[in-house]
Parts: C-alpha cells; structure tokens; sequence
C-alpha cells in the first residue's frame, strides 16, 4: 500500500496484510507457554509439535517460536522450505542449512558427515541446533523415520538434534500410522491450535493496530463485531479486516465503525425475478 496513504491513517505499515513484522504479531499466553517450553527443550534435543486447523496461528506461532529461540545464546535454527522432498533431496536441504557438503550418491556419507556437524556444536556450545518444519503433513514417511534415525545417537539415548513438526490435522492422522509410531512417541512438546476464543481475539486487534501506530482505527463496537464474525479464526479476522479497510476507503471515511461493519455484511436481498 503506498506510502502516503498509510501516512494519511498514521501508519506505520498495513496492519491487514501477510507480511506483517514480527513486532505485530500476538503473542497469546498459549504461544509464550509453548515457546518457553521448547526453549528449556533445546539443551538436551528431541521433538515438539504445532498442529491445529487453518488460519489458527500456526504461521505465527512459528514465527514467533523462531525469533525467540534465535535469541538463546549459540543456537543455531534451520527451516525446511520443501517439506515434500524423497530422502534424497531432504539430505540435500539439511546440508546446505547446516553447511555441509554432501554427495548425491553417497547417503551414507551424509549421514555420517551430518551427526558429526551436530556433535561438534553440541560439544562447543552446549545446545542442540534446531531444525523447523512447517507443512510437515506433507512429509514422505520414509523421510520422517529417516529424521528419527538421523538424530539419535547411543541407542536413542541421545538426541542431536531439536526438531519442531508443525502442520494441520493431517499430520496428526499421519503420526497415527502404525510405521510412524516411534516418532509420536517421541514428541515432548505438543502445541495443539483450537479456535480462539473472543477475548483472545480482540487482544490480538488491539495488539496488531497498536503496533501499526494507530490503535483507533477501528472501534470497539466494530472490533467486537469482527471477533465475533470470525469464529476464532485469525486468519478469517485479518481477510475481514481487509474487507472493511477497502469499503472505509469507499466512504471516504476514516475509521471502521459499526455502521461500517453490519452494512458492509448485511444479508443481502436476493435479486427480484423479472416476469
């Protein structure tokens, strides 16, 4: 959105668009639970989980768990882009995060070359390096169990590595799976996602049009409204908002009131048949 029009509404950026930065995203006491819980996870390495329905917060949640955990002395995080490579390719992905070179036809070698990159930085900074996977419903199993064998050491009794598996809630059913049962059983930290309720909503606005710099640009009638239409879904809120922010823009007006709202959503009459 250009410049001077987010001047013009004392914007700092477009509090209803995907890139938002990380200061305006809302860090609900679920989230904060889970990430110190992860934090205190890093030492000694194993598994966690972020799993819930669409438009949840799991984007954010990620996001969030990231920064925090990038601010823990020496530890090292990594993402996964391609969650639905073959075991091949996944190799491949691991070495270019971690900075090790790694031979197509030479898995072993790999495999080798890895566990000694994640040892020598366990044993200088005392933290295991930590590698997120968002859409992990995605994952081949043949990749998951190979992530399982790959990270433990002394007959499972070590774990060099601290994975975060999030996804929806097929990747719940794909743990289920009888071949995939040494991994759940595994997961230490768990992170399931429901729909939020109205109060949890409304922090997230406020906290979200606060950091924008102008936290009245919708009223409190609208901001309940809006909650209240969106049914817990964060991302339903945010495309609601988006919504009402062009039909501001119509009227010329300046703020998102009740008035707004509940005519821009009023049941519409269905058209009249000609006879």
């Amino acid at each position: 959105m250009k410049r001077k029009l987010l001047s013009a509404f004392g914007l700092k950026f477009y509090p209803f668009g995907r890139e938002l930065p990380l200061e305006a995203l809302f860090r609900s006491p679920t989230i904060d639970a889970f990430c110190r819980k992860v934090e205190f996870t890093v030492p000694d390495g194993g598994f966690a989980l972020v799993a819930g329905d669409p438009g949840t917060g799991k984007s954010v949640t990620l996001r969030l768990l990231a920064a925090h955990l990038a601010e823990m002395r020496d530890v090292t995080v990594a993402t996964v882009e391609h969650p639905q490579s073959t075991v091949g390719d996944f190799y491949r992905e691991l070495g270019d995060l971690f900075n090790v070179s790694l031979r197509a036809s030479n898995r072993w070698g790999g495999f080798k070359s890895l566990r000694t990159r994640w040892t020598e930085h366990i044993a200088s900074t005392l933290t295991r390096p930590v590698l997120i996977i968002d859409e992990a419903q995605e994952m081949d199993p043949r990749v998951l169990s190979e992530l399982r064998i790959l990270s433990s050491k002394e007959f499972d009794a070590r774990s060099l590595l601290c994975v975060i598996f999030a996804g929806d809630r097929r990747l719940l059913d794909r743990l289920d799976q009888r071949d995939l049962q040494p991994i759940r059983s595994r997961i230490r930290r768990r992170l399931l996602l429901e729909d939020a309720p109205r109060d949890e909503m409304l922090a997230c606005l406020d906290h979200l049009l606060e950091a924008a710099g102008n936290a009245d640009l919708i009223t409190t009638d609208a901001k309940v409204a809006i909650a209240e239409h969106s049914a817990g879904n964060h991302r339903s809120m945010m495309t609601h908002c988006d919504e009402l922010f062009a039909a501001m823009l119509d009227r010329n007006a300046t703020t998102i009131d009740g008035d707004l709202f509940f005519d821009h959503y009023k049941p519409r009459s269905p058209p009249k048949r000609k006879r």
